[in-house]
């Protein structure tokens, strides 16, 4: 289950999975989801993930099929700017997508995986968690309650067969870069699909494999 597997970071798991297992990308918009799906000949779904009804529904409708092995959590919204310059309304939006959204898809990934015995669960945080950087207060502090959250989550799942661990890739060339502004821009960054690789290596841990968790991901050369 790849959530945000319509674009950038997401859609690059999912193609890596698709050839070998039965893969669900979840994404907001219909039309990408039904392209994507149709391009890796995989399932797809709709689901609003800031919406807990939504994400409730989306793996009751994934269990009538199977146990789910594994989830990729790779949705975010990006928000730049100084907090006073910033629109109230996409403050919001922001800690919707990037504090309820991973809260709402951990709480029925690990409830479910804990009945089961055994899946794989992945946070894509961000580097930008470890530093302070000027412009982007709301996108750190929302990117950084995930990694809390992780962190706290995987001290509690009494079953190393349930593995919750996180990833905190640097600066991608995907549509969240694309969205952040001349101001925001970097000029070094990590392949899309060289990070994919890592969280599929995640995803595809066996239950007695050792606890792997907060990796970061970074050019050789460890810059911005």
């Amino acid at each position: 289950m790849v959530i945000g597997g319509t674009s950038g970071l997401g859609l690059e798991v999912a193609r890596l999975l698709a050839p070998d297992n039965r893969v669900v990308v979840v994404g907001d918009r219909v039309d990408e989801v039904k392209d994507v799906a149709a391009e890796l000949g995989c399932d797809g779904m709709t689901c609003d993930v800031s919406k807990y009804d939504q994400v409730e529904r989306a793996f009751d409708e994934i269990a009538m099929h199977g146990a789910v092995h594994g989830v990729a959590h790779c949705a975010a919204m990006w928000v730049g700017g100084a907090l006073d310059e910033l629109a109230p309304e996409k403050i919001h939006r922001a800690v919707e997508v990037n504090v309820l959204g991973p809260t709402y898809v951990l709480r029925e990934s690990l409830r479910r995986m804990r009945a089961q015995g055994y899946g794989n669960a992945v946070y894509v945080g961000a580097i930008a968690v470890d530093a302070a950087r000027p412009g982007i207060p709301v996108y750190r502090a929302t990117k950084s309650y995930g990694k809390s959250l992780v962190e706290s989550l995987a001290q509690g799942t009494g079953n190393n067969g349930v593995k919750l661990m996180q990833i905190h890739p640097g600066p991608m060339p995907t549509r969240l870069q694309e969205r952040v502004g001349d101001s925001f821009l970097d000029t070094v960054y990590t392949p899309p699909a060289a990070v994919a690789r890592e969280i599929v290596r995640l995803l595809l841990l066996a239950p007695e494999d050792p606890y792997v968790s907060d990796l970061r991901v970074l050019q050789a050369d460890g810059r911005w």
